[in-house]
C-alpha cells in the first residue's frame, strides 16, 4: 500500500516526490479561492508538490480543508486563512500566488458573462497582493484570463508596484490539444507536442497544429480546432450546471507552475503563458498575448514572437486579434474607470 500511494504521489506532482527525506526548496505559495471547484483539487496537488515548502489557502469560506490537507504524510506546512481580515498573513512572504478564485461557468454562460463578477475578485484580490507581497508571481487561472490578466497588471500598477509580474494560466488549452490529439492519432498524449497561442477563449484560441509532427486531413484539422477552442463548453454541458473544468484545470495549473518553477530554481524554462508584451514584442498593437515565453530565476526573461505558422493557422490568427483586443481593452477600462 505504501509503495502504491509512493507511486501515485510520484505521478500527480509531475515532479520529485515530497517526502522520502528530500528537501524542500524555501518557497511559500499562495492559493487565493482554495475552497472552490478549482481550489480544492489545485491544494491537494500542490500539498503533493516538492516545489514549494508552505502553503497557504485563502478563501471567504471556512478553510477547515487545511488540517484535512495537513494529516497528508508529506512535508509541505499548510496553513487556512479564512476572511478578509486574514488576507495579509496568507499573501506576506508568498513568492507565487495563483488565483482560481470567483464563480464557475454554467450552462448557457460565456466567459464574457462572468466578468461582472470575477473582474471585482480579481481586482480585489491583486491590489491585497501588491500591497502584501509586491514581488510576487502572480498566476491568474479566474475566468475570462484575456480581461483578467490585464486586470490584475494594471491594478498592481496603479497600486505601485512597477512592474508586476503576472501571468494567465492558459496550459488547459495545450492540455486539451495534447489529449485530443493522441485520442485522434492513437498515441500517448504524454508524448505529443503542440504549441497553442493566443488567448483564453473561443476563437481567441489558436492551435498551432504544424508545430507537431502528424498530418491532418482538412476535417480533422477543423474539428479538431473547434473542440479545442470550445473544449469548455463540452465539460460545462457535461455537468449540467454544477460547475465547469475544475479537475483538468487544477492539473494544467500544477504542470504550468512545476515548469515556471525550474526557471525559478536556475533552470531558464520555456512556457506558454498569457501575459502583458513589452511594447507589443509578441504582436504588434497587442498588448496581453499567450506565447512562449522564458522563465528564470527572476520570472519572466523574454518573450518570444509568435511561432511560424501555416496559411490556415494565419488566419485563425487573424481572426483572434479583434475578440481578443475587445477583451483586453474591457479588462484595462474596469480598472481605469474603477480607480
Amino acid at each position: 500500500m505504501l509503495i502504491r500511494m509512493t507511486v501515485i504521489a510520484r505521478h500527480i506532482s509531475s515532479s520529485a516526490v515530497v517526502g522520502g527525506g528530500a528537501s524542500l526548496p524555501k518557497r511559500k505559495v499562495t492559493v487565493l479561492g482554495a475552497a472552490g471547484g478549482i481550489g480544492q483539487p489545485l491544494s491537494l496537488l500542490l500539498k503533493l508538490n516538492s516545489n514549494l515548502s508552505d502553503l497557504a489557502l485563502y478563501d471567504i469560506a471556512n478553510m477547515g480543508m487545511s488540517a484535512d490537507l495537513n494529516h497528508i504524510s508529506t512535508g509541505v506546512k499548510v496553513t487556512g486563512h479564512s476572511g478578509e481580515a486574514q488576507l495579509p498573513d496568507a499573501l506576506r512572504d508568498a513568492q507565487v500566488v495563483l488565483i482560481p478564485a470567483g464563480v464557475p461557468r454554467k450552462p448557457g454562460m460565456t466567459r464574457d458573462d462572468l466578468f461582472k463578477t470575477n473582474a471585482s475578485i480579481v481586482k480585489n484580490l491583486t491590489q491585497a497582493c501588491a500591497q502584501h507581497c509586491p514581488s510576487a508571481h502572480i498566476m491568474v487561472i479566474s475566468n475570462p484570463v484575456n480581461s483578467t490578466v490585464p486586470i490584475a497588471y494594471e491594478t498592481m500598477r496603479a497600486a505601485g508596484v512597477s512592474n508586476p509580474s503576472v501571468f494567465g494560466v492558459t496550459t488547459l488549452d495545450t492540455v486539451r490539444a495534447r489529449t485530443f490529439i493522441g485520442q485522434l492519432k492513437g498515441v500517448n498524449p504524454e508524448q505529443v507536442k503542440v504549441t497553442v497561442i493566443g488567448g483564453h477563449s473561443g476563437t481567441t484560441i489558436i492551435p498551432l497544429l504544424s508545430s507537431t509532427p502528424y498530418q491532418f486531413t482538412p476535417e480533422e484539422q477543423t474539428n479538431l480546432i473547434k473542440r479545442i477552442q470550445f473544449g469548455g463548453d463540452e465539460v460545462v454541458e457535461a455537468k449540467a450546471g454544477a460547475g465547469s473544468a475544475t479537475l483538468s484545470m487544477a492539473y494544467a495549473a500544477v504542470a504550468f507552475f512545476n515548469d515556471f518553477c525550474q526557471g525559478l530554481s536556475g533552470n531558464l524554462t520555456r512556457v506558454v503563458a498569457y501575459v502583458r508584451s513589452p511594447a507589443g514584442s509578441a504582436v504588434p498593437d497587442v498588448d496581453y498575448f499567450a506565447t512562449e515565453c522564458d522563465i528564470d530565476v527572476n520570472g519572466l526573461a523574454k518573450v518570444h514572437p509568435v511561432p511560424k505558422m501555416d496559411s490556415f493557422e494565419q488566419e485563425l490568427f487573424k481572426k483572434a486579434l479583434d475578440p481578443l483586443k475587445a477583451e483586453i481593452k474591457k479588462g484595462i477600462e474596469f480598472v481605469r474607470l474603477s480607480n
